[in-house]
């Protein structure tokens, strides 16, 4: 009998309701998203996971000072400061295929970290590419056969936001773009560069929300598993 939504199992917290079932439904454990949350709730929530589920486990968005609190009370984590997350890594890892992360500007990196630690523990091989945006396509073009090479691409871009559809119009595969909230005023935090990306005329490519690496770095991993 196939399970309903309320016959799943669930760690209920004063605060929050943990879905402990979702590694056995998704293939992941649920991903904590730090931001927002108090250090106590932080290290609550992630203690259920530790208990409920056997897999790896990604919290998002912690800041340093969320990362020194919980390594007092959970062993073993590892921290990535440009990214910002946490990451458990639980048992042996296989990689599968091979995801590549390109970044338009260095100050796009920690939005491309982001989707690029998502991707890798999530049980993918994944590779950078940083810093070849469109204002010096030759750094695009002397990288192609590693571009053409990934089963899927994650191309994160703020300013004018073109760099997605540049390199969709070079590859046969999945482009996931990724808005960020770089760039000078008229870029209004990331919805210009947004926009560009939703009006793309490359065919493939797919947009994710603004600065959103671990969406982009989630559904990066989903495709390369079916391949």
């Amino acid at each position: 009998m196939n399970e309903t939504p309320e016959s799943y199992d669930r760690n209920e917290l004063e605060f929050a309701c943990v879905d402990v079932s979702r590694q056995a439904r998704q293939g992941f454990a649920e991903v904590v998203f730090c931001q927002g949350k108090t250090h106590e709730q932080i290290v609550s929530i992630l203690g259920s996971l530790f208990k409920e589920c056997s897999g790896n486990i990604l919290a998002t968005r912690a800041d340093p000072d969320v990362y020194k609190y919980v390594a007092k009370y959970l062993e073993g984590v590892e921290y990535n400061e440009l990214a910002r997350t946490m990451v458990w890594r639980r048992g042996p890892q296989t990689e599968k295929g091979r995801i590549l992360i390109v970044s338009a500007g260095t100050s796009d990196v920690p939005v491309a970290e982001e989707a690029a630690v998502t991707a890798s523990i999530m049980g993918n091989r994944v590779e950078r590419l940083y810093d070849v945006g469109v204002a010096g396509i030759h750094r695009v073009l002397v990288h192609m056969d590693m571009i053409r090479q990934a089963r899927v691409l994650v191309v994160v871009a703020g300013m004018d936001g073109a760099l997605p559809s540049v390199i969709g119009g070079l590859v046969d595969k999945p482009v996931i773009a990724v808005p960020t909230s770089v760039g000078y005023g008229a870029s209004f935090g990331g919805l210009a560069a947004l926009l560009t990306m939703l009006n793309s005329c490359a065919a493939g490519v797919g947009v994710v929300n603004i600065d959103n690496g671990f969406g982009a770095g989630r559904l990066a991993a989903t495709i390369n598993q079916l391949t």
